[in-house]
Protein backbone atom coordinates (compact mmCIF):
# COMPACT_ATOMS: atom_id res chain seq x y z
CA UNK A 1 0.00 0.00 0.00
CA UNK A 2 2.75 2.26 0.95
CA UNK A 3 4.60 1.59 -2.35
CA UNK A 4 1.55 2.62 -4.50
CA UNK A 5 1.57 6.14 -2.60
CA UNK A 6 5.38 6.29 -3.27
CA UNK A 7 3.99 5.40 -6.97
CA UNK A 8 0.79 8.45 -6.52
CA UNK A 9 3.06 11.04 -5.11
CA UNK A 10 5.71 9.89 -7.90
CA UNK A 11 3.04 10.34 -11.05
CA UNK A 12 1.55 13.71 -9.50
CA UNK A 13 4.82 15.32 -9.89
CA UNK A 14 5.61 14.18 -13.09
CA UNK A 15 1.99 15.06 -14.08
CA UNK A 16 1.95 18.39 -12.68
CA UNK A 17 5.99 20.49 -12.45
CA UNK A 18 6.05 18.61 -15.20
CA UNK A 19 8.60 16.01 -15.89
CA UNK A 20 9.27 15.25 -19.65
CA UNK A 21 11.24 12.82 -20.96
CA UNK A 22 12.92 11.70 -17.62
CA UNK A 23 14.66 15.07 -17.21
CA UNK A 24 14.55 14.41 -13.75
CA UNK A 25 14.07 11.60 -11.39
CA UNK A 26 12.06 11.20 -8.68
CA UNK A 27 12.79 8.78 -5.62
CA UNK A 28 12.14 7.45 -2.45
CA UNK A 29 15.60 6.21 -1.07
CA UNK A 30 17.38 7.09 2.11
CA UNK A 31 20.00 10.03 1.28
CA UNK A 32 22.60 8.49 2.36
CA UNK A 33 26.36 10.16 1.86
CA UNK A 34 27.01 6.96 -0.78
CA UNK A 35 23.59 7.54 -2.68
CA UNK A 36 23.85 11.35 -3.05
CA UNK A 37 27.30 10.68 -4.08
CA UNK A 38 25.67 8.32 -7.29
CA UNK A 39 23.05 11.13 -8.52
CA UNK A 40 23.47 11.86 -12.76
CA UNK A 41 20.72 14.26 -13.17
CA UNK A 42 18.82 16.32 -11.29
CA UNK A 43 16.40 14.38 -8.16
CA UNK A 44 13.58 14.50 -6.08
CA UNK A 45 13.75 12.58 -3.13
CA UNK A 46 10.70 11.69 -1.16
CA UNK A 47 12.32 9.68 2.29
CA UNK A 48 10.01 7.74 4.25
CA UNK A 49 11.40 8.49 7.93
CA UNK A 50 8.29 7.65 10.14
CA UNK A 51 4.94 5.91 9.93
CA UNK A 52 2.17 6.40 13.17
CA UNK A 53 -1.10 6.04 13.92
CA UNK A 54 -3.37 9.55 13.44
CA UNK A 55 -5.26 9.62 17.19
CA UNK A 56 -6.26 13.00 16.10
CA UNK A 57 -8.67 10.74 13.40
CA UNK A 58 -9.11 7.96 15.52
CA UNK A 59 -12.45 6.14 15.69
CA UNK A 60 -13.18 3.33 17.95
CA UNK A 61 -16.48 2.25 16.94
CA UNK A 62 -18.80 0.19 14.26
CA UNK A 63 -20.28 1.34 11.08
CA UNK A 64 -23.06 0.03 9.85
CA UNK A 65 -22.32 -2.29 6.49
CA UNK A 66 -24.24 -4.39 3.77
CA UNK A 67 -24.51 -7.55 4.83
CA UNK A 68 -22.24 -9.93 2.59
CA UNK A 69 -25.00 -11.61 0.12
CA UNK A 70 -27.89 -10.23 1.64
CA UNK A 71 -30.23 -9.70 -0.77
CA UNK A 72 -32.30 -6.52 0.82
CA UNK A 73 -32.59 -9.27 3.89
CA UNK A 74 -33.73 -7.91 7.12
CA UNK A 75 -33.17 -10.74 9.94
CA UNK A 76 -29.42 -10.16 8.84
CA UNK A 77 -27.43 -6.62 10.18
CA UNK A 78 -23.78 -6.35 9.46
CA UNK A 79 -21.42 -4.08 11.18
CA UNK A 80 -17.30 -3.58 11.00
CA UNK A 81 -14.90 -1.92 13.23
CA UNK A 82 -13.74 1.56 11.88
CA UNK A 83 -10.86 1.76 9.68
CA UNK A 84 -7.39 3.00 11.14
CA UNK A 85 -5.77 6.32 9.45
CA UNK A 86 -2.10 6.34 9.20
CA UNK A 87 0.26 9.40 9.18
CA UNK A 88 3.21 8.64 6.56
CA UNK A 89 5.60 11.20 6.92
CA UNK A 90 8.26 11.99 4.36
CA UNK A 91 11.71 14.00 3.98
CA UNK A 92 11.15 16.31 0.81
CA UNK A 93 14.78 17.14 -0.37
CA UNK A 94 16.39 18.12 -3.92
CA UNK A 95 19.27 17.75 -5.35
CA UNK A 96 21.60 19.41 -8.70
CA UNK A 97 24.96 20.01 -9.79
CA UNK A 98 24.35 24.03 -8.67
CA UNK A 99 22.23 25.10 -5.66
CA UNK A 100 20.49 27.38 -8.05
CA UNK A 101 18.98 24.41 -9.36
CA UNK A 102 18.20 22.68 -6.61
CA UNK A 103 16.12 25.74 -5.21
CA UNK A 104 14.59 26.30 -8.78
CA UNK A 105 13.54 22.47 -8.28
CA UNK A 106 12.32 22.66 -4.73
CA UNK A 107 10.09 25.68 -5.89
CA UNK A 108 8.50 23.78 -8.62
CA UNK A 109 8.07 20.83 -5.94
CA UNK A 110 5.91 22.84 -3.70
CA UNK A 111 4.26 24.43 -5.90
CA UNK A 112 2.81 21.46 -7.49
CA UNK A 113 2.21 19.98 -3.87
CA UNK A 114 0.81 23.12 -2.30
CA UNK A 115 -1.99 22.83 -5.38
CA UNK A 116 -3.12 19.26 -4.23
CA UNK A 117 -4.02 19.17 -0.43
CA UNK A 118 -5.78 16.25 -1.37
CA UNK A 119 -4.48 13.75 -4.05
CA UNK A 120 -6.20 13.69 -6.96
CA UNK A 121 -7.79 11.15 -8.58
CA UNK A 122 -5.95 10.58 -11.73
CA UNK A 123 -2.53 10.11 -10.17
CA UNK A 124 -3.79 7.67 -7.97
CA UNK A 125 -1.85 3.89 -8.65
CA UNK A 126 -2.28 0.83 -7.29
CA UNK A 127 -4.68 0.31 -4.44
CA UNK A 128 -4.58 3.92 -3.66
CA UNK A 129 -8.34 4.21 -6.14
CA UNK A 130 -10.07 1.78 -3.44
CA UNK A 131 -9.30 4.27 -0.57
CA UNK A 132 -12.78 4.56 1.55
CA UNK A 133 -11.25 7.77 2.09
CA UNK A 134 -9.31 11.01 0.38
CA UNK A 135 -6.04 11.24 0.91
CA UNK A 136 -5.31 14.56 2.35
CA UNK A 137 -1.77 15.63 2.34
CA UNK A 138 0.19 18.37 4.32
CA UNK A 139 3.44 20.01 3.30
CA UNK A 140 5.97 22.14 5.10
CA UNK A 141 4.34 21.64 8.61
CA UNK A 142 6.39 23.62 11.10
CA UNK A 143 5.63 21.24 13.97
CA UNK A 144 7.25 17.72 11.88
CA UNK A 145 10.85 17.29 10.87
CA UNK A 146 11.92 19.58 13.67
CA UNK A 147 15.24 18.56 14.25
CA UNK A 148 16.67 17.79 10.50
CA UNK A 149 20.22 18.15 12.07
CA UNK A 150 19.59 15.01 13.73
CA UNK A 151 18.69 13.05 10.74
CA UNK A 152 21.36 14.46 8.05
CA UNK A 153 23.81 13.77 11.26
CA UNK A 154 22.23 9.68 11.49
CA UNK A 155 22.76 9.55 7.58
CA UNK A 156 25.96 10.53 7.69
CA UNK A 157 25.25 12.97 4.96
CA UNK A 158 25.59 16.34 4.68
CA UNK A 159 22.85 19.06 5.93
CA UNK A 160 20.79 20.62 2.56
CA UNK A 161 17.12 22.07 2.79
CA UNK A 162 14.61 19.50 3.62
CA UNK A 163 10.64 19.52 3.91
CA UNK A 164 8.36 17.63 5.82
CA UNK A 165 5.54 16.55 3.34
CA UNK A 166 3.05 14.01 5.18
CA UNK A 167 -0.26 12.02 3.52
CA UNK A 168 -2.75 10.47 5.50
CA UNK A 169 -3.76 6.88 4.76
CA UNK A 170 -7.01 4.63 5.87
CA UNK A 171 -5.65 0.98 6.64
CA UNK A 172 -8.90 -1.10 6.53
CA UNK A 173 -8.04 -4.82 8.08
CA UNK A 174 -11.31 -5.36 9.77
CA UNK A 175 -13.39 -8.31 8.99
CA UNK A 176 -17.69 -7.29 8.62
CA UNK A 177 -19.64 -9.21 11.16
CA UNK A 178 -23.28 -10.55 11.12
CA UNK A 179 -25.62 -11.69 13.19
CA UNK A 180 -29.55 -11.29 13.91
CA UNK A 181 -30.52 -7.62 14.49
CA UNK A 182 -30.73 -6.20 18.16
CA UNK A 183 -33.77 -5.34 18.22
CA UNK A 184 -33.67 -4.44 22.20
CA UNK A 185 -31.20 -3.54 24.72
CA UNK A 186 -31.60 -3.67 28.42
CA UNK A 187 -29.59 -1.64 30.96
CA UNK A 188 -29.53 -2.67 34.75
CA UNK A 189 -28.62 -0.89 37.31
CA UNK A 190 -28.47 -0.89 41.17
CA UNK A 191 -26.74 -1.70 44.26
CA UNK A 192 -24.86 -4.81 44.63
CA UNK A 193 -21.75 -6.62 46.99
CA UNK A 194 -21.15 -9.24 44.71
CA UNK A 195 -19.05 -7.17 41.54
CA UNK A 196 -17.01 -8.61 39.64
CA UNK A 197 -17.72 -12.03 39.92
CA UNK A 198 -21.25 -11.78 40.02
CA UNK A 199 -23.57 -9.18 38.87
CA UNK A 200 -26.29 -9.86 41.30
CA UNK A 201 -28.40 -7.01 42.99
CA UNK A 202 -28.37 -6.62 46.78
CA UNK A 203 -31.75 -7.62 48.12
CA UNK A 204 -33.50 -4.65 49.25
CA UNK A 205 -31.17 -2.14 46.93
CA UNK A 206 -32.86 0.12 44.80
CA UNK A 207 -32.47 -0.98 41.37
CA UNK A 208 -33.82 0.17 37.86
CA UNK A 209 -34.05 -1.65 34.26
CA UNK A 210 -34.27 0.38 31.31
CA UNK A 211 -34.88 -0.63 27.65
CA UNK A 212 -34.03 0.68 24.00
CA UNK A 213 -35.56 -0.39 21.25
CA UNK A 214 -35.66 -0.14 17.53
CA UNK A 215 -37.14 -1.46 14.44
CA UNK A 216 -37.30 -0.71 10.79
CA UNK A 217 -40.35 0.90 8.53
CA UNK A 218 -41.12 -0.43 5.70
CA UNK A 219 -43.45 0.50 3.21
CA UNK A 220 -44.47 -2.17 -0.05
CA UNK A 221 -41.49 -4.36 2.07
CA UNK A 222 -38.93 -1.57 1.50
CA UNK A 223 -37.37 0.54 3.98
CA UNK A 224 -38.30 3.79 3.98
CA UNK A 225 -36.25 6.47 5.37
CA UNK A 226 -37.14 10.25 6.79
CA UNK A 227 -40.25 9.03 8.94
CA UNK A 228 -40.47 10.29 12.34
CA UNK A 229 -41.15 7.71 15.04
CA UNK A 230 -42.48 7.94 18.23
CA UNK A 231 -43.60 6.25 21.56
CA UNK A 232 -47.16 7.35 22.01
CA UNK A 233 -47.32 8.99 25.49
CA UNK A 234 -43.39 8.86 26.51
CA UNK A 235 -41.93 12.26 24.18
CA UNK A 236 -39.35 9.53 22.54
CA UNK A 237 -39.13 10.59 18.95
CA UNK A 238 -36.75 9.03 16.34
CA UNK A 239 -36.42 9.87 12.43
CA UNK A 240 -35.75 6.48 10.28
CA UNK A 241 -32.02 6.98 8.88
CA UNK A 242 -31.64 6.03 4.77
CA UNK A 243 -32.80 1.67 5.79
CA UNK A 244 -35.53 2.88 7.58
CA UNK A 245 -34.21 1.97 10.91
CA UNK A 246 -34.90 3.92 14.03
CA UNK A 247 -34.20 3.62 17.90
CA UNK A 248 -35.81 4.98 20.78
CA UNK A 249 -35.75 5.37 24.70
CA UNK A 250 -34.78 4.40 27.79
CA UNK A 251 -38.25 3.56 28.76
CA UNK A 252 -39.53 0.69 31.89
CA UNK A 253 -40.50 -2.22 30.43
CA UNK A 254 -44.29 -2.88 29.73
CA UNK A 255 -46.89 -2.11 27.29
CA UNK A 256 -46.72 0.70 24.50
CA UNK A 257 -47.92 2.19 21.11
CA UNK A 258 -45.21 2.73 18.42
CA UNK A 259 -46.92 5.69 16.12
CA UNK A 260 -45.13 6.29 12.34
CA UNK A 261 -46.05 9.48 10.57
CA UNK A 262 -46.72 8.62 6.55
CA UNK A 263 -46.07 11.55 4.03
CA UNK A 264 -49.73 10.84 3.17
CA UNK A 265 -52.88 9.82 5.48
CA UNK A 266 -53.51 9.45 9.50
CA UNK A 267 -50.28 7.96 11.45
CA UNK A 268 -49.87 4.46 12.03
CA UNK A 269 -49.82 3.02 15.43
CA UNK A 270 -49.10 -0.24 16.85
CA UNK A 271 -49.58 -1.69 20.01
CA UNK A 272 -45.98 -3.65 21.57
CA UNK A 273 -44.81 -5.53 24.70
CA UNK A 274 -40.97 -4.31 25.78
CA UNK A 275 -38.59 -6.12 25.93
CA UNK A 276 -40.40 -7.65 22.62
CA UNK A 277 -39.38 -10.74 19.94
CA UNK A 278 -37.33 -10.53 17.16
CA UNK A 279 -39.10 -7.61 14.48
CA UNK A 280 -41.97 -7.00 16.83
CA UNK A 281 -41.33 -2.99 16.94
CA UNK A 282 -41.16 -3.25 12.97
CA UNK A 283 -43.88 -0.64 11.66
CA UNK A 284 -45.63 -0.78 7.87
CA UNK A 285 -47.23 1.60 6.21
Amino acid sequence: MIADLDETIRQMLIGEIPIRNGEVDVKFEQPKREWSAKLTKPTINFFLYDVRENVELRKTGWRQMEPPNGNGRHDVTAKKRMPIRVDCFYMLTTWAAEPEDEHRLMSRVLLALYRHPILPDSYLAGSMPQQPLPLRAWIARHDRLTNPAEVWSALDNEMRPSVSYYVTLTLDPWSIVTGPPVRTFTMRTGQTDTLPKRQEFAEGGLSAEMVNIGGTVFEKDEPRGGLQVAIKGTGFMDTTDDEGRFELGSILPGEYTLVVWPDKGKPKEKKVTVPGKLNEYDLTI
